[in-house]
């Protein structure tokens, strides 16, 4: 399918072009260059944490954090509402995922529910930020939490920039890890990050990022003339000089992205919170919202689909994010799973929507969206 309007595009500028070509014809240091500590010293900065660590992807920055964590052998508390990696990182450390049900009003973990989940094994809950906008229930299950001495962490992949009364997601939890894939609110092509206060965390995480290697100072593998010696059984798991140096570009400029986004999303608000049936995506009071998604409820599942099929026609591209976890093969065949297990979060799978949004849409293409679902529920 050829799309009009794709669900996404990747804003980039000169900038970002300079960045990564300073890095291919400077010849040296692609793999572990100064871009990469300045990148995390940015990170840590703007979200308001003493340490940033960056990956090759979000799922290997989780994957990487729950190792570090040490929860083999117990359980955590996800969402089945979310991308498949959040409980695939956890199955990849020889942890349970334990699925909690998600709330309607921001789509993150129900407070109500993580406490029915809550056994002698669980170690970790992890909250995760759905397309911008910070989990509604944050500081009640970081309160139940710390009353159960159980480490809180957060899947921001989403959320870069969200904030709850002012407090940035990357501070409110024992950790957060964040996502720079081509359709985050910064890109690096493929990239992560975690963040924390934590230093022995994050000083364990920069063991296993890099194949459990002790770098003294300065001096890493590359430049050094040195033996290394291996504490830990590690990954190669690296951001690449090329992408930290797109993503330290690209964060550069991440009021302006989100300021593009958040005026992208007020707009299609103000023109289909009109409509009957449909439910726009608004934070709740003191959450500041960064639209990485825009996505809207309808009543039915059939309203949906249908409102789908009718803007495929138009080469308008949706997407359903997400379709519940817990539902896919793989965890049906392991887990038993089945459907009704999660009522709550299978009711909302089947009736949200994610139209197109990105920072530089023009008003035509915004103009095209909304008139084509005024069509079709009032014309078709």
């Amino acid at each position: 399918m050829s799309w009009k309007i794709p669900l996404f595009k990747t804003y980039s500028d000169q900038n970002d072009i300079e960045a990564v070509t300073n890095v291919l014809k400077r010849g040296t240091n692609w793999a572990v260059g100064k871009e990469i500590t300045e990148f995390e010293s940015k990170l840590a900065e703007f979200t308001g944490a003493k340490f940033a660590l960056a990956f090759n992807s979000g799922t290997s920055a989780l994957h990487t954090l729950l190792l570090a964590c040490n929860v083999q052998n117990s359980e955590i508390i996800v969402p089945t509402f979310t991308f498949i990696a959040t409980a695939n990182a956890v199955l990849l450390t020889g942890a349970t995922p334990v699925f909690a049900e998600s709330e309607s009003e921001t789509f993150g973990l129900n407070v109500e529910d993580v406490e029915k989940k809550i056994t002698e094994r669980t170690k970790a809950v992890i909250l995760i930020h759905y397309g911008g906008c910070a989990s509604r229930d944050t500081e009640k299950i970081k309160k139940l939490c710390e009353r159960k001495n159980i480490i809180l962490l957060d899947d921001a992949a989403e959320s870069l920039g969200a904030s709850i009364n002012d407090k940035k997601i990357g501070t409110l939890s024992h950790a957060a890890m964040f996502s720079f894939c081509q359709n985050k609110i910064i890109s690096s092509g493929e990239g992560g990050a975690v963040v924390t206060n934590d230093q022995k965390l994050y000083e364990k995480m920069k063991l296993l990022r890099s194949c459990g290697r002790v770098e003294e100072g300065n001096k890493d593998y590359f430049t050094s003339i040195k033996d290394s010696d291996y504490l830990e059984v590690g990954y190669n798991f690296r951001m690449p000089t090329m992408n930290a140096a797109l993503a330290l570009s690209q964060l550069n400029k991440i009021d302006f992205l989100i300021k593009k986004r958040k005026s992208n999303a007020e707009y299609l608000t103000s023109q289909l919170s009109q409509i009957r049936g449909i439910k726009c995506p608004l934070p709740p009071a003191g959450f500041n919202h960064v639209y990485q998604m825009y996505t809207i409820i309808l009543e039915n599942n059939r309203t949906r689909d249908q409102l789908q099929s009718f803007l495929e026609k138009k080469k308008i591209m949706t997407k359903v994010y997400f379709n519940p976890i817990h539902m896919k093969t793989l965890y049906r065949r392991r887990f038993n799973y089945k459907e009704g297990d999660f009522p709550t979060t299978e009711s909302i799978s089947k009736k949200v929507l994610t139209l197109p949004l990105y920072p530089d849409m023009r008003k035509e293409e915004l103009d095209y969206i909304i008139d084509n679902i005024k069509e079709f529920f009032y014309h078709s």
